[in-house]
């Protein structure tokens, strides 16, 4: 059984982790860290978890959660697990770091778009970018798993197959994408208030978006060169959820046939990427609750384009679902263990 420990408990990415890990059959939560909600019981801070979780909210103290855990999941905000990480931490568990401390490569990248000082750059090139779809091999034999953006998970995996068969031109990559509000976190803002939030939509980090290089990145690794695109996040009155809708210029006159085959050579063999069937769009209601990633495309043979589009649920995929699915690989257990969510509706 591999005992778990999770920093970050009572954010709604580290709840989800909770409620994942405790149908797991070979996981079991020995630590539930809040530094918020020290010493108060957990099922008190989320109800539905009564009766099924009797521990109490421990503090962040890494390394001593290190000498009882196998794996530590931090779901902390930017910048957290990075000033707590050290060798003596790595070589006595392993990290999945659900936070941007590791994803981005280049320190003063990172640096810039977070606006804040990385407090462990020397473990940077060692951190595995944990999109399992893409860098299974990797992960399986990691340490420190850097878990990728919600965000960044929908739009690299609606793009990837395209980018990497150099279908379309990288730089004229747009993205537009829209998020349930539970993608900003638990914490107390005006802007996440109901009547802040309802009845309306809005976009939000125009052209600043700090998920934006982190998508640059790895689409870049998948074309061999450093691109630039546009990403628009929007903010929409729903819980769950993320749609990103993308557009590229192609490359070549193409065939609805030749698209499909090119993504069936990606994800055919994927169980958490479905490719929909012709004309039908993603919609975040039929992944909700569940590990999947739901994508198709549509050619616009007037413009030469093509517009590529994702659905995940933010929560599971596009972040606790994910970091179990690494976990997973990384303790050679069968990959979908604990993940096999069928999407709920209504």
């Amino acid at each position: 059984m591999i005992k778990v420990g999770i920093i970050g408990a009572t954010g709604y990415a580290g709840s989800e982790l909770v409620r994942i890990l405790l149908a797991h059959k070979e996981a079991e939560i020995v630590w539930y860290g809040s530094r918020s909600y020290i010493d108060q019981k957990y099922a008190s801070i989320y109800q539905n978890f009564f009766q099924l979780v009797d521990a109490k909210c421990m503090d962040d103290n890494m390394a001593e959660l290190a000498k009882q855990v196998d794996v530590i999941f931090t779901a902390t905000p930017q910048g957290l697990c990075a000033s707590l990480m050290n060798e003596d931490i790595l070589s006595k568990t392993k990290v999945i770091d659900l936070s941007a401390d590791f994803r981005i490569k280049d320190v003063k990248v990172y640096e810039e778009w977070y606006k804040i000082e990385h407090k462990s750059p020397q473990y940077i090139d060692e951190a595995v970018y944990g999109l399992c779809e893409i860098n299974r091999e990797d992960v399986k034999g990691a340490r420190l798993v850097a878990n990728p953006g919600c965000y960044t998970t929908c739009s690299i995996l609606t793009c990837y197959p395209l980018v990497k068969e150099g279908l379309i031109d990288p730089d004229t990559i747009i993205i537009d994408a829209k998020s349930g509000t539970s993608g900003a976190g638990r914490g107390a803002k005006v802007d996440n208030l109901f009547c802040e939030v309802n009845e309306n939509m809005k976009a939000y980090g125009v052209a600043t978006h700090r998920h934006t290089p982190e998508i640059e990145e790895q689409l870049g690794y998948a074309c061999g060169k450093q691109i630039r695109l546009n990403f628009t996040p929007h903010l929409v009155p729903m819980n769950r959820g993320i749609l990103a809708t993308a557009y590229a210029a192609l490359t070549k006159e193409v065939t609805y046939e030749e698209v499909k085959a090119v993504y069936d050579k990606y994800y055919a063999e994927e169980k958490f990427v479905r490719v929909l069937e012709k004309d039908v769009c993603p919609q975040t209601k039929w992944v909700e609750g569940s590990n999947y990633v739901d994508v198709n495309f549509k050619i616009d043979p007037r413009t030469g384009r093509i517009i590529m589009m994702g659905a995940i649920d933010n929560l599971v995929k596009g972040a606790a679902g994910q970091a179990v699915q690494n976990m997973n690989l990384m303790f050679g257990l069968k990959e979908s263990e604990g993940l096999e969510l069928v999407p709920m509706f209504p």
